[in-house]
């Protein structure tokens, strides 16, 4: 299913609406709707609990938006959290150059992706692509073109060569997507950071900032944790939380927001074990997003060439999106850095005193940070398919159905009375959804035909169906559907119960 279909189900469904819709939006805010926050909600829980439940070396924190404005001075972001902004002065549109640069890369790899499929075809059974993207000569040229050209990139980029980064980009011959034209302002910094006032106070003295990420929250509350907790090194803070960013272009759905939701974790270790745990974490990452059913092929690991002020190593979790291998999840060594800035910032010491060393020091930090939001479309751009069903006579139909995993699902069962005009069927569906309601998420539906209904919950995900007949009245049992296999089985209520409640909990998965 392509990008656009996605991004209509979200709406037609009620997964996600356009912010202030009613006024004609706000360009990348988006709300949540009903099935949408229980999908995020579930992505949430399951997180925090992978990450706390299962590890007892990890707690949890919730730390306020507002920051004191120094915070953001240690951390780097008032001088550093910048990106290359770039106009067309004929189209009026701002663009990330780097971005720019990164589609026009996209689109040589797209010529070899259409050569390597035409081989394919070509070739059939016999076809070994890794020898025939090594040996034919157009694709070597255009793959040594991308990575010339984002070598170049990157190194600009990791020298704040902006006037550089202005001459890639006419080298390449990049022309506006709207205006078609080549004509663009010399490349700048612009920061990143939504900036306000605290209280009636204006001026330099009253500006703070929307956090631009969580976890310098985490930083900052360490000792505070620490005591607290009684943990010893090594152990981590998890936070959910949202963090805002001024995006010169945010873009593709929900990928790339400007107020957006992070699921991050700080794991402090003993300097000099530091890629040791960083090893570690990269692979437990890859398992967890492994553990809800992503296909292998769909995930990678993607190493950073141009790291951080902050990092002597770093990996992105890619996943394939609609629009290709994009950023799903970091993994980053940050060494002693943030807790450093902060205890000279502050004048205080940030340190923890080794019982087993018998010596203080600042340890160094492994981090886990993933979108929410970025999570929430790889779940469902994975999770949404269109199938093709064949019934008895052999006649075919089409069926648009998310298969979520069961214990993230919007909804677990669904209760369906064969006819809503049947008060008996109706008063019997809602004595089951009572029934069903103190256990797991149900929700009731009565109308349209009983084909159509399944077609409804289908498309939003829900596992389970159980439909109430006359038999129910007979004999109190009810006919239970699977949303994968599309098996119906007659069960009594109980059984139907357990059934349900056995593939849709937390710990089916965790």
């Amino acid at each position: 299913m392509d990008f656009k279909q996605l991004v209509s189900h979200c709406k037609e469904y009620g997964f996600i609406f356009q912010s202030s819709e009613l006024y004609d939006g706000l360009a990348a805010v988006y709300d949540y709707g009903p099935n949408g926050v229980e999908l995020k909600n579930n992505i949430k829980a399951y997180w925090w609990q992978s990450m706390t439940q299962l590890h007892d070396n990890i707690v949890g924190i919730d730390t306020a938006i507002f920051m004191h404005p120094k915070v953001w001075k240690a951390s780097g972001h008032v001088d550093a959290f910048n990106d290359p902004l770039v106009d067309n002065k004929d189209s009026k549109k701002r663009y990330r150059a780097d971005v720019l640069i990164e589609d026009y890369c996209a689109k040589i790899e797209g010529k070899i992706k259409k050569d390597v499929a035409k081989a394919a075809k070509k070739f059939g059974d016999s076809f070994d692509e890794e020898q025939f993207r090594a040996t034919n000569g157009r694709i070597i040229d255009r793959q040594a073109k991308i990575d010339s050209v984002l070598g170049r990139m990157n190194d600009h980029l990791r020298d704040e060569d902006m006037v550089a980064m202005k001459a890639l980009i006419e080298e390449c011959e990049i022309s506006c997507p709207v205006s078609g034209t080549k004509n663009w302002t010399d490349v700048r910094q612009f920061n990143l950071m939504f900036s306000t006032q605290l209280g009636n106070i204006s001026g330099e003295e009253g500006k703070l900032y929307l956090r631009p990420e969580t976890a310098q929250g985490i930083f900052v509350n360490f000792l505070n944790v620490q005591k607290t907790s009684r943990k010893k090194v090594p152990f981590g803070i998890a936070q959910i939380g949202k963090a805002f960013r001024n995006e010169i272009v945010a873009r593709q759905f929900i990928f790339r927001m400007r107020e957006f939701e992070q699921m991050e974790m700080q794991f402090f270790v003993r300097p000099g074990t530091e890629m040791e745990w960083y090893a570690k974490w990269k692979e437990t990452r890859m398992q967890w997003h492994k553990s809800l059913g992503t296909p292998e092929e769909k995930l990678r690991f993607h190493d950073h060439d141009n790291l951080a002020h902050y990092a002597n190593a770093a990996v992105d979790i890619e996943f394939d999106f609609p629009f290709g291998f994009k950023e799903l999840e970091g993994i980053h060594s940050r060494t002693d850095f943030d807790l450093n800035q902060h205890q000279e910032l502050s004048g205080r010491k940030v340190q923890y005193f080794d019982p087993e060393l018998n010596e203080n020091y600042v340890p160094y930090v492994v981090e886990t940070s993933i979108g929410c939001d970025r999570m929430f479309l790889a779940v469902v751009s994975n999770a949404l398919q269109e199938e093709t069903l064949t019934n008895a006579e052999g006649q075919e139909s089409t069926r648009i159905v998310m298969k979520l995993p069961h214990p993230i699902a919007p909804m677990k069962v669904a209760v369906l009375p064969l006819l809503k005009n049947d008060e008996n069927l109706t008063n019997a569906a809602k004595d089951v959804v009572l029934q069903l309601k103190k256990h797991t998420q149900v929700t009731y539906d009565e109308k349209d035909a009983i084909g159509r209904r399944y077609r409804r919950q289908d498309a939003v995900g829900t596992p389970y169906c159980v439909t109430i007949d006359h038999q129910t009245l007979e004999d109190g049992t009810i006919t239970l559907r699977d949303r994968d296999s599309l098996e119906q089985v007659r069960l009594s209520v109980d059984d139907a119960r357990a059934k349900i409640l056995s593939t849709t909990q937390m710990h089916s998965i965790l």
